[in-house]
């Protein structure tokens, strides 16, 4: 299990206090709360990008004690942002991108796996669509065979046929490896028929 355990983070001052909540193997936990109420903060935490002021997280019993340095840990889950165009060296071609956590260039099965045909490979993010880039972004995400993938808003940015497209390829990913996912969404829906547990954040105190 993912378990992030009464966290308090933030940045200058707490976003989230006190939050706690579980991923378990093979499910769906949807994430929801209105703007500013700390979904992306907590994300990151789980994702072992930012440390908390407080709580633990855990991985499958395994308390983390440091982040963004246990890359044992890290590399059990993958990370999926809302904006696929500030999450690539736009340097890169959609093929780089991908073999970026596997340090060579075979990612023919990875690329089949989104759906992103090879012609697409060598064009850079300017010369793809949102919804091409976060396909391979996606691809990027599995590279490494993730125990858990976190969505964070990863659809926002994308129309409806490419939403059900990459929700589908993470269904099939779960069914084949029992992974564990966090879905970050504004979308009620969207999390009504992907999630199988929806937790709501509520919003910030007024300062």
């Amino acid at each position: 299990m993912l378990t992030g355990t009464d966290i308090t983070a933030g940045y200058r001052s707490a976003v989230i206090s006190g939050v706690s909540l579980t991923v378990r193997p093979g499910r769906t936990v949807g994430l929801a709360g209105p703007s500013g109420s700390g979904k992306s903060t907590l994300a990151r935490v789980l994702a072992l990008l930012h440390k908390p002021f407080s709580g633990t997280v855990e991985i499958d019993g395994e308390t983390v004690t440091g982040f963004r340095f246990k890359a044992a840990q890290r590399t059990r889950i993958g990370v999926l942002f809302q904006q696929p165009r500030l999450s690539v060296d736009p340097r890169f071609t959609l093929r780089q991108a991908i073999a970026e956590p596997l340090g060579h260039q075979e990612v023919g099965e990875l690329a089949d796996l989104v759906m992103l045909t090879g012609d697409l490979l060598d064009r850079r993010p300017h010369e793809v669509s949102d919804g091409q880039l976060q396909r391979a972004c996606l691809a990027r995400a599995l590279a490494l065979n993730p125990r858990y993938l976190i969505c964070d808003e990863m659809t926002t940015m994308l129309d409806a046929s490419t939403t059900a497209a990459l929700v589908g390829v993470i269904r099939a990913y779960q069914a084949r490896t029992n992974a564990g996912v966090l879905a970050i969404s504004h979308d009620a829906t969207l999390l009504d028929r992907w999630a199988d547990e929806t937790v709501r954040l509520s919003a910030p105190p007024p300062r």
